[in-house]
């Protein structure tokens, strides 16, 4: 099971770091990824990570504003977001999946989401 969390408001430009916890022992072989959703739009990749940590691979547009990392003695995984905008606004997932993928589908178990919105 996966309990993403530490969504919110914020200004634009402003940081969160959203975090999500798993149960379970074989945390460490799951890539790990994070999607979100906004309010009429598909589910969008965000990030992924591999399971030792050591891959990471980001969509376009938050190259270079988000950071995924992982801890895999406290079994979590973190998405950091800097310089946020407005149009970052949108309900934010962890997933895992027994690969290193930007595809949703690929994707066995998925966290409930949490709600980031970013006001201009």
């Amino acid at each position: 099971q996966l309990q993403a969390s530490g969504g919110g408001l914020v200004q634009a430009g402003g940081s969160l770091r959203l975090s999500c916890a798993a149960s379970g022992r074989t945390f460490s072989s799951y890539g790990m990824g994070w999607f979100r959703q906004a309010p009429g739009k598909e589910r969008e990749f965000v990030a992924a990570i591999s399971g030792s940590g050591g891959t990471k691979t980001y969509a376009d547009s938050m190259k270079g504003r988000f950071t995924i990392s992982r801890d895999n003695a406290k079994n979590t995984v973190y998405l950091q977001m800097n310089s946020l905008k407005p149009e970052d606004t949108a309900v934010y997932y962890c997933a895992a999946s027994g690969y290193l993928t930007r595809v949703r589908d690929m994707y066995d178990y998925w966290g409930q989401g949490t709600q980031v919105t970013v006001s201009s």
